[in-house]
């Protein structure tokens, strides 16, 4: 079983909303509800101040066209001075609503982006998440980019909504009260400018609702579809060296030419509801400012209207056309942002599922109170639930140097995962002595970018280390040509060798002096001298490490002092009872290990 992101999509508008929320309105509350609610409130008060000003343009024109009309050379030039005031004003607002909206905007990306990520990252979840979910395309790209999408637009929405409630209420009374009554059919309908601007917008609004409905659907694909692309490129980049050793660039040209297909697919699907949509929006743009005319007309030609409260009538009905086609006018984004809202909500709900596994209570990781590594009844699962060890128990001495043997599938890295506390499925307690500081040295090891130094130091605890040990170790590493380097500024993950790197990862041990070291595979790509220079850095350097480790090479087994044995039996892998080692004399005639009697 996987852990499977949610379709937003799919599930009831209730439901979604309701876990969005949930999400995203910490920000309302905790550390930076002040900031949140202060930056709220301006721009509801730049809102109410722009409708204002807007009801202010509307009456000007009435009052400007009216004096063209009766030329009236003085009203004229007084319309001219107070529509100067009003454009002064018109622009204040614009750019103070402006900066409060993206202001607004910027501080809630922020801090979404600062939950997701430090949910991803606290507890190794950015680890368990690439096995529990492996179907989680990008998780850095859902953080980084869809964050934004998921929340700029809210803002934008709700701004708009209100703007739009208040607006259309404030306009349905210019329309009443200056747009008349009318006869129809012999029965007089009074204020019918209002019920002609509902008319149209409801007509306007249900047809953008039919021709836009797949869109949300569609948009939600077209994103899902650039992920897997974004996914396959970034394989290739990332496997390059093994792709080209092996002649695979066909194969991989052919997955990501099916990918672009899909993406394509998908664009075109999209760019037919968005044409449907454009021919809709661009005929209610030309025709929105021109029916008020046309409605208007008779009375005007009648004279029970003047020339001013025509084009007042017809400014407030656009007006009230553009509240009540919100939806018109935002369909598109609305689509975009519930598509990467769903993504958002997806990456959260898997961080939040991965420690649930069916069937086990998870591996409890605790602290001993002697000093020494307990493993006591400790079964260890898929995070399917499958258990792949059962009912392991142990004890390892401080300073024992311990090496986890059996055949290949039964379980080897997983069980040392579990140790290093990287892998919660399962059942069981691991206790590890009160703050013992654990290095964990992986086949393919990390290197971060920058000088070489702080892949040295990496990670780093605040202080720095010496020269003269980062040149001991180094040196005690085989990597003294290196040390010129030290200060250089390089990506080292790539430039240095695989066995360099492995070595890499020895002197930081040399460097940190952890208490408990937990090695799978880490000399894999060492020959055998380089294998037993770093190996016996346990007997001259790190005599005082706890040492647990995985390997292959029966030659490793010189360098500890126990085994612990697993086997599968009917299909379930137990641990055997641990194999005492006994002395022997190294190569070059240095003290070493040798394993005892099967």
């Amino acid at each position: 079983m996987t852990i499977a992101a949610p379709d937003l999509a799919r599930d009831t508008w209730r439901s979604a909303v309701a876990r969005y929320a949930q999400l995203t309105g910490g920000f309302w509350r905790g550390a930076t509800a002040r900031s949140a609610w202060v930056l709220s409130a301006m721009c509801a008060t730049l809102i109410g101040l722009n409708i204002s000003v807007q009801f202010g343009i509307n009456a000007w024109n009435r009052m400007f066209f009216d004096a063209l009309g009766s030329r009236n050379s003085a009203m004229v030039a007084s319309a001219m001075g107070l529509f100067a005031g009003l454009l002064l004003a018109s622009t204040a607002v614009a750019m103070f609503g402006v900066h409060a909206r993206m202001r607004l905007q910027a501080r809630w990306r922020q801090w979404l982006m600062n939950r997701l990520s430090q949910h991803w990252l606290a507890d190794r979840r950015f680890y368990r998440l690439n096995v529990a979910a492996p179907g989680m395309d990008a998780p850095e790209f859902r953080i980084a980019e869809d964050s934004r999408v998921a929340t700029e637009p809210v803002v934008d929405f709700t701004m708009g909504i209100a703007s739009a409630v208040l607006m259309a209420a404030v306009f349905f009374g210019v329309l009443w009260r200056t747009g008349g009554a009318t006869h129809v059919a012999g029965f007089e309908i009074p204020g019918f400018m209002v019920f002609a601007a509902i008319v149209y917008s409801l007509v306007m609004s249900g047809s953008m609702l039919k021709l836009g409905l797949p869109l949300i659907r569609r948009m939600a694909q077209k994103n899902h579809a650039e992920a897997a692309l974004r996914q396959a490129l970034a394989r290739v980049r990332e496997n390059a060296e093994s792709i080209a050793i092996i002649r695979g660039e066909a194969d991989e040209g052919a997955i990501v030419k099916a990918r672009i297909m899909t993406v394509a697919t998908c664009w075109h699907a999209m760019i037919n509801s968005l044409s449907s949509m454009t021919l809709l929006t661009n005929t209610n743009g030309v025709a929105a400012g021109v029916v008020p005319l046309l409605l208007m007309a008779p009375a005007y030609l009648d004279g029970r209207v003047t020339l001013g409260g025509v084009i007042q009538i017809a400014a407030a009905f656009v007006q009230v056309q553009i509240a009540l086609s919100w939806l018109v006018d935002n369909y598109a984004r609305i689509a975009e942002w519930w598509a990467s809202a769903a993504r958002v909500c997806g990456l959260w709900t898997a961080l939040e599922n991965l420690d649930a596994v069916p069937g086990v209570d998870g591996i409890v990781v605790g602290e001993s109170l002697d000093g020494r590594i307990h493993l006591r009844s400790l079964s260890v699962a898929q995070h399917s639930g499958r258990i792949v060890i059962q009912d392991a128990s142990a004890i390892i001495e401080p300073g024992e140097k311990v090496l986890v043997t059996g055949e290949s599938g039964t379980g080897k890295s997983t069980l040392v995962r579990a140790l290093a506390g990287l892998w919660p499925w399962g059942s069981g307690t691991v206790l590890l002595p009160k703050d013992a500081r654990i290095a964990f040295l992986p086949q393919s090891p990390y290197l971060p970018g920058g000088t070489l130094r702080r892949a040295l130091e990496y990670p780093t605890d605040g202080e720095p280390s010496p020269d003269a040990v980062l040149h001991a170790a180094m040196a005690a590493c085989g990597l003294r040509r290196l040390i010129p380097r030290l200060d250089e500024t390089d990506n080292w993950d790539r430039v240095l060798s695989g066995g360099e790197r492995q070595r890499m990862c020895f002197a930081r041990l040399l460097v940190h002096h952890p208490d408990i070291v937990i090695l799978d595979e880490a000399t894999s790509a060492l020959d055998s001298a380089g294998q037993d220079d770093m190996m016996e850095l346990f007997q001259t350097h790190l005599v005082a490490c706890t040492v647990i480790s995985v390997g292959h090479r029966p030659e490793l087994a010189a360098y500890h002092t126990r085994t612990l044995q697993l086997t599968r039996t009917n299909g379930t892998v137990h641990m055997a009872v641990d194999r005492p080692v006994v002395g022997w004399i190294g190569r070059e005639g240095r003290p070493g290990l040798r394993p005892g009697p099967a």
